[in-house]
């Protein structure tokens, strides 16, 4: 066996252990009772531990060094490449701190839920801070090595070859345009009617609506299926993916736009090269290019009049409304493109959420770079908030720094890819019409033209490309934020 062949059966048994903690994972966030926490935080934590000594082993050194000198094709370079990536970021850690990790971002993690609820900083802030020790010790080993800044070292985890010097040149050029673009939609909203929700929704209607919507978005559930949390997200494995939504009987629109997003998500797990499976170079490229298929979904195609009409008529039926003036074609598009300057993230529109991203990328960045302490995280989310939006978050903890999942468990550099993957989204559309026709292919209800462009371009090419060269590959050109200022242009003036 060549040493590029036993690196691949050893990554293949690497991924059938994050298999199992991607379900226990799951499981924890849908069904486990709370009475479970304890003893499922250890499980994770020595899988996690083992993971990582499996990742670690002192041959695959060798294997390595080896396995670049072998007569390898084009693909199995790229696949070389990726391991030896996921094998460098996993040596930078020492076993004991990985497992620290694990327990203390899982501790922090179960409290949030019902700390959040109860607006509870300060039993929040005794866990955290014991996540943020760990993520800044994480985060001066990998800089140390690395050669990065500290934040940067994060951000390589989940945006590779990315930095806070690019995301600043891009994120300030964004708040040169954002405040007032905002302004403009919401002063022509304000000459338009809407009629907003006012009945009741019941779950279970809500999630058949959503079932219904992710077969017109062609979900395979076969190999996935669709659950309710806390906090909506995507998790499992290609061969398996769980998606997850959050309901309210009073409001039926962001579990359902909640639903399309995930289901983007999923697809492009569900269309990652079976070739591959199990393998580093067989996962998405980034959380960037992860969020910009959740986002195509959400946003070009979920929020898009053609899109409006499917889904007008699948909640007539779900809701037994065909008298309802909510459910009209106008009225539906005007509430899915609203414009409204709120206090949380997941619920917040298309033009106003990358104010929010901008804002938790700020503050992390520089928490982790040591320029502030948790204890601040607070006051400074409330400064950045009444600058960006003109709302405070003074003494509302439930609707301000404690509403992400994120940075309960460490995930600190991960907030960039939500407005990276909005980039990215308008980007592919603006390519896309020049081969397909995006708005025949909604209003006919076949968007298969539509997902295979997306199949041969992103899906299909998991991790071949770094970033960079599969968007240029894709679009013809690296990425232009001018494609998603003209999207939002013309959809909200």
């Amino acid at each position: 066996m060549s040493n590029y062949d036993q690196l691949i059966s050893h990554y293949q048994t690497i991924n059938h252990f994050n298999h199992a903690q991607a379900m226990l994972g799951w499981d924890a966030a849908a069904n486990m009772p709370a009475g479970g926490n304890e003893a499922r935080s250890n499980a994770m934590a020595e899988l996690s531990v083992h993971v990582h000594r499996l990742s670690t082993q002192p041959q695959l050194s060798e294997w390595f060094n080896n396995a670049e000198n072998e007569t390898l094709t084009t693909e199995q370079t790229a696949s070389l490449r990726e391991m030896k990536r996921q094998w460098l970021q996993a040596t930078l850690l020492p076993e004991e701190l990985v497992q620290a990790q694990s327990k203390a971002g899982s501790k922090c993690e179960h409290a949030w839920r019902t700390q959040r609820q109860e607006n509870d900083w300060t039993g929040f802030e005794k866990n955290w801070k014991e996540v943020v020790t760990l993520s800044r010790e994480e985060a001066q080993i990998r800089s140390d090595i690395l050669g990065l800044t500290p934040y940067d070292a994060m951000l390589d985890k989940f945006e590779p070859d990315t930095t806070t010097v690019s995301l600043d040149v891009l994120f300030s050029d964004v708040k040169t345009w954002l405040p007032e673009l905002i302004e403009k939609a919401l002063a022509k909203q304000q000459t338009e009617s809407i009629i907003m929700p006012s009945g009741i929704y019941p779950t279970a209607a809500q999630k058949s609506l959503g079932l219904d919507i992710m077969k017109l978005l062609k979900f395979d559930f076969d190999h996935g299926r669709l659950d309710q949390s806390v906090h909506p997200f995507c998790g499992g494995v290609p061969s398996d993916v769980r998606i997850t939504t959050r309901y309210d009987e009073s409001d039926f629109v962001q579990a359902l736009m909640g639903i399309v997003h995930e289901t983007g998500h999923a697809r492009y797990e569900q269309g990652l090269p079976k070739a591959f499976a199990g393998l580093p170079v067989g996962e998405a490229r980034s959380m960037g290019i992860h969020e910009s298929q959740s986002l195509f979904f959400e946003m070009q195609i979920g929020r898009s009049k053609d899109f409006i009409t499917h889904l007008l008529r699948l909640s007539k039926d779900a809701f037994n409304a065909h008298k309802d003036p909510v459910f009209t074609e106008d009225n539906l598009y005007k509430l899915y493109t609203r414009v409204d300057k709120g206090f949380i993230r997941v619920d917040a529109d298309e033009l106003t959420y990358p104010a929010h991203v901008i804002l938790r990328y700020e503050i992390e960045r520089d928490l982790i770079n040591g320029l502030i302490e948790h204890t601040d995280v607070p006051e400074v989310w409330d400064e950045k908030m009444k600058a960006t939006l003109g709302i405070s978050t003074k003494g509302n903890f439930k609707n301000g720094c404690m509403q992400d999942i994120h940075w309960t468990d460490g995930a600190f550099g991960y907030f960039p890819s939500y407005t990276l993957g909005a980039m990215y989204a308008a980007q592919y559309k603006a390519t896309m019409t020049q081969t397909v026709d995006i708005d025949a292919a909604i209003k006919s209800g076949d968007l298969t033209p539509i997902f295979q462009w997306l199949s041969d371009n992103i899906w299909s090419q998991a991790s071949l490309h770094t970033t960079d060269e599969l968007i240029k590959r894709a679009t013809g050109e690296t990425l232009n934020a001018a494609h998603f200022k003209k999207h939002l242009e013309g959809r909200y003036l």
